[in-house]
């Protein structure tokens, strides 16, 4: 992917990741790429949604999946320099908090959860 051409956003906002009758794809290229693009998420939370999106089809990718993480990794080509670096001599000050609504739906009854991270006093995630 030396010779791509570059992106500017890990997704475009117009992509709409769906079960298609396109063509299959590898499914253990794609849960290769997956894998580390899930690993890089820890220090690059810019790419985070996109990748957990990707990762909802890693059971039968199709062309526009892996099109798709390709584009993640053009991406993380242009913004090498971006993402969350911890140096050794730093405190490190990790707060998590989460909530969830077991059963609190009133049409689906379906639950809902949600956390996030600070790094000191930074919202990281």
């Amino acid at each position: 992917m030396e010779n791509t051409k570059r992106s500017l956003t890990p997704m475009s906002t117009s992509t709409k990741l769906e079960k298609e009758r396109d063509e299959e794809e590898d499914c253990k290229y794609y849960l290769f790429i997956i894998g580390v693009l899930s690993y890089l998420t820890a220090s690059r939370s810019d790419i985070m949604y996109s990748v957990y999106l990707c990762a909802r089809f890693q059971s039968c990718p199709k062309t526009s999946h892996l099109k798709v993480t390709k584009q993640i990794l053009r991406y993380l080509i242009d913004t090498a320099i971006l993402g969350l670096w911890y140096p050794k001599e730093s405190l490190f000050d990790l707060h998590a908090y989460s909530d969830a609504d077991y059963g609190g739906c009133r049409f689906d009854r379906k639950s809902t959860s949600d956390t996030c991270q600070f790094l000191r006093n930074m919202l990281i995630s």
